[in-house]
């Protein structure tokens, strides 16, 4: 079976997802093309697992500090460029088109009458899940950014509805903690700013990853350039993130046991909606703003949700090759039923 993979490359949880399907699709060995779009060429990195890949300009959401910006969004599109690769990219030879909510492909496929599988987080909004910060302009987003004709929704609970657990892939739970070790993602923030706001609570240790790492001056936080790998260390052994609200990670921290402040993207309805889900499932605390407050008091809770997820990449892999059934809800109950949820203290 010949697979066209395309992935929505903007952030990083779309990426790190496709990591873990590719293993698994490899492992089965299918025949995959990866298509990445969403940020330029040479941003990306680490990206030996897809064993060669194409890049294509595509779209992505602009953010200005911590909010995403439509008006700058649309003017540094490239609707000529989008309109060019779409028509150029040829999908007759493939047996299936997969889209990580990545535009060039899904309109490709639909433009040449192709059915395409959507797999991802955003697809979970075609369902009843917990909304908010909705506009029309969010909600046109999300039904035309990257249409699908099967959408495999993911999220962290079911909420009643027929969509599956996250695709994670992390190393077993760790046996110790540094606690004071807190891991910093705000990638859509000033990481100035960030430093700033952290820099009175000189008992524990941050670790800022951002799309530049700056100098630090200060003993107890360490700015570091965005690494899977280092990332993935760092993570191992923290005792928690603060994070904006994106899917992936949250996913992440929670499978190992970390607690989670997440501060969302101000006009991003995905993230805004994400915060919501969090704070009713009690999976982590969220603030509006970056808050001192908010973070002094998360920094010493030492309450945290333990989330052990199965392998739903290797789920979806299995039930790719036996040819897309329609998932029926016995199938869906017997996924979630392997999820178990572990309620600790640090």
């Amino acid at each position: 079976m010949k697979i066209f993979y395309g992935v929505q490359g903007t952030g990083n949880g779309h990426i790190t997802r496709a990591r873990v399907m590719a293993k698994e699709l490899y492992a089965a060995g299918l025949d995959v093309t990866f298509q990445f779009t969403g940020r330029p060429a040479d941003k990306y990195f680490e990206m030996e697992v897809f064993n060669g890949y194409q890049c294509r300009t595509g779209l992505t959401f602009n953010t200005e500090k911590g909010q995403v910006s439509y008006l700058k969004t649309a003017l540094d599109a490239k609707p000529i460029t989008l309109i060019r690769d779409i028509k150029a990219l040829d999908l007759s030879a493939y047996d299936l088109v997969i889209s990580d909510f990545e535009p060039v492909t899904a309109w490709a496929a639909k433009n040449q009458k192709i059915p395409v599988l959507g797999i991802g987080h955003q697809y979970a909004f075609n369902h009843d899940i917990p909304r908010a910060g909705s506009d029309p302009i969010a909600n046109q987003v999300m039904k035309y950014f990257a249409p699908a004709d099967i959408g495999v929704g993911l999220h962290w609970h079911h909420f009643g509805q027929p969509i599956l657990p996250p695709i994670i892939d992390t190393p077993e739970t760790p046996k110790s903690i540094i606690k004071n070790k807190i891991i910093v993602y705000l990638p859509f923030e000033d990481q100035q700013e960030v430093i700033n706001l952290l820099s009175p609570f000189k008992n524990f240790e941050f670790h800022i990853y951002g799309p530049e790492a700056i100098q630090s001056l200060l003993e107890h936080i360490f700015c570091k350039p965005l690494s899977r790998i280092g990332f993935q260390k760092d993570i191992y052994d923290c005792a928690g993130i603060i994070s904006n609200a994106g899917f992936e990670l949250a996913s992440e921290a929670l499978q190992l046991g970390k607690k989670i402040l997440a501060k969302p993207l101000h006009a991003q309805m995905e993230q805004i909606s994400n915060a919501a889900a969090l704070k009713q499932l009690g999976y982590g605390q969220t603030m509006n703003d970056m808050d001192s407050a908010v973070i002094e008091k998360w920094l010493h809770d030492d309450k945290v949700i333990h989330i052990t997820y199965p392998n739903i990449a290797k789920v979806l892999v299995k039930w790719i090759q036996e040819g897309m059934p329609e998932m029926q809800p016995d199938f869906i109950k017997a996924i979630w039923s392997k999820v178990e949820v572990q309620h600790s203290k640090h």
